[in-house]
């Protein structure tokens, strides 16, 4: 039996704190309802029982891959409080070969345009700095949709420029971002389907006019959106992504979010004159075929086409590749 006043104050302060803090808490009850069984704990939380211990891993053969392609360690935890987890050792600009992703998992095979509204900025740079999404013109008040199955991991306001923001992992092993939206109709955790309401969509945050900003992230790392999905025809260019190191633009860093200038800043820049166009020849350039080299992996290597390729090289997209051939990519 401890006797000494200090240490007994001490032991009745660590007791305190770590009941407090949730360190020995206890499952209580567990309650059915329609969205899956709840469990829950003696100090007053709870959390889905299928959300017990996940550890935000939805694609395990990405994971794999990667281990093949790089000696960096890629992880990305599951957390709804940070706007981005990955690993600072998740880099893919440090990929040493080409890994594709099927941009509509065997399980999950349907794409969905987030909102029906035209491009009004590109992604690339702005303002000094990389535009790291697409912004689509909306209402506010009209419906956001997720893009593809899978699960909310943030959703609530974010002070670094998002405003409202939504934040979906999917089984393709991507992640997407919906921000400013004028309300949230989703919750951390929250199993969605592609075309599912993730939102209604405004003008939160730093932004200047109703409109979504729609991010795609590979481990943090931010993706054009226009390299496979055809924002006019609101569908998938391609089946498949191939991620590669030249995917990814150097200074576009994952915590960056480009905000629009002030007002009174625009109304203070001139209005720049438009160079002349300058008309340059392109250079050519021919490409060694290894063992193992395919049109596909070659096209996405040097960001053309099979068709490209086929045509410069008066050959078939069937053709038969000879280790040590010179074949033109540009």
């Amino acid at each position: 039996m401890v006797q000494n006043p200090i240490v007994k104050l001490l032991f009745f302060v660590a007791f305190s704190l770590t009941h407090f803090l949730g360190f020995n808490q206890k499952i209580i009850d567990t309650i059915s309802t329609p969205n899956g069984d709840i469990v829950l704990y003696s100090n007053r939380t709870w959390e889905y029982l299928k959300d017990k211990g996940f550890d935000g891993i939805l694609n395990q053969g990405l994971y794999a891959n990667l281990k093949l392609l790089t000696t960096n360690e890629f992880s990305q935890s599951w957390d709804n409080q940070k706007c981005f987890t990955a690993s600072k050792t998740s880099d893919p600009t440090k990929l040493t070969d080409t890994l594709w992703l099927n941009v509509n998992d065997p399980s999950h095979l349907k794409f969905v345009m987030p909102v029906p509204g035209v491009k009004t900025s590109p992604f690339g740079p702005r303002w000094g700095r990389n535009h790291n999404g697409v912004d689509l013109n909306l209402n506010t008040g009209d419906t956001v949709l997720s893009a593809w199955d899978g699960k909310v991991r943030y959703a609530k306001f974010n002070e670094g420029g998002f405003g409202n923001l939504v934040i979906v992992r999917h089984y393709n092993g991507l992640e997407t971002f919906y921000a400013h939206l004028s309300k949230l109709l989703v919750q951390p955790n929250d199993e969605v389907k592609a075309g599912d309401v993730l939102g209604l969509g405004g003008n939160t945050g730093h932004s200047y006019g109703p409109h979504l900003h729609f991010e795609v992230r590979f481990f943090d790392s931010p993706i054009n959106p226009e390299v496979f999905v055809d924002v006019v025809k609101k569908e998938l260019k391609v089946p498949r992504l191939y991620i590669h190191k030249s995917l990814f633009a150097p200074e576009s860093k994952p915590v960056e979010y480009v905000a629009p200038p002030k007002k009174e800043e625009i109304a203070k820049k001139p209005t720049p004159t438009k160079p002349k166009p300058t008309v340059k020849k392109d250079k050519v350039v021919y490409y060694k075929v290894k063992s193992g080299d395919n049109l596909s992996k070659i096209a996405a290597r040097y960001g053309t086409t099979v068709s490209a390729l086929c045509k410069l090289n008066g050959i078939k997209s069937s053709t038969p590749l000879r280790a040590g051939k010179s074949l033109r990519v540009k």
